[in-house]
């Protein structure tokens, strides 16, 4: 069975699994709001899988055991995550992210050396997610602001999971209305034309491969965009797992990663 550590690395915590060896280690990035126990059925699969392989779970900044900032914005997180991917002698891992985890991976490996990125569940335009922040900011900016992040969970058709998922999904959300704010900033803030061109940008510098795996078919509006930008990308639908493919298929995405 593989060994799990908790560790340090940089200014995040961890888990750390395997040892380092000719394949690419994997590094994991929650999303928004959970922290780094989400991965815990991908590791099991993956112990089966892939077994051995250098593995490590972050904590994102201001998440369960890693320490709070000054700045959430993406960038400034993937520095972070770069300082700590050093540390942990992680050379071009490959970049497992979900929902906004997917965000920070894509402009991770914008910025340096990965050897491919898979984005899960997370599209790279705002789209009208914009808008609804701009209805909900009053009450994110008030002591109801826990209101928000309900209504936010009501929109991730949990239900759709295991019991054993759902229960680890409700166990690892209690996000701060500083983390809350901080990581929404730039949606809230930047024009959407303007964070458009940014991951434009983005995928055009990734020179590794990029997979997206979903839970429904992307539109097709959607799909010719993100074919346009990042060729060759390569788009997996695993049905029926609402915002968290990997809490209900780890075992498709354990083999997807395993190559």
């Amino acid at each position: 069975m593989t060994q799990i550590h908790l560790r340090y690395y940089g200014e995040l915590a961890a888990d750390s699994a395997g040892t380092t060896d000719e394949r690419s280690p994997l590094v994991l990035l929650h999303g928004l709001g959970f922290d780094r126990r989400q991965w815990g059925p991908l590791l099991q699969e993956l112990a089966v899988l892939d077994p051995g392989r250098r593995t490590v779970a972050f904590d994102l900044p201001g998440h369960l055991d890693s320490p709070g900032r000054s700045s959430y914005d993406l960038s400034d997180v993937a520095d972070v995550l770069h300082q700590a991917v050093v540390e942990a002698g992680l050379a071009s891992p490959l970049l497992v992210g979900h929902s906004i985890g997917g965000v920070l991976a894509t402009i991770y490996a914008a910025k340096y050396r990965t050897s491919g990125v898979v984005n899960i569940d997370q599209p790279l335009l705002v789209g009208p997610f914009k808008d609804v922040l701009a209805k909900l900011e009053p009450t994110l900016r008030s002591p109801a602001y826990g209101e928000v992040w309900e209504t936010m969970l009501a929109g991730m058709h949990i239900d759709q999971l295991p019991q054993e998922a759902q229960t680890l999904v409700h166990a690892s959300t209690r996000p701060s209305q500083e983390i809350l704010l901080g990581y929404w900033r730039e949606v809230m803030e930047t024009p959407a034309d303007v964070l458009r061109a940014a991951r434009e940008a983005d995928l055009q510098a990734i020179d590794v491969p990029y997979d997206y795996v979903t839970s429904d078919e992307p539109s097709p509006g959607y799909r010719q965009w993100l074919e346009t930008h990042r060729p060759n990308t390569r788009i997996t639908v695993l049905s029926g797992s609402g915002h968290f493919p990997h809490l209900a298929h780890p075992g498709e995405l354990a083999k997807l990663l395993a190559g």
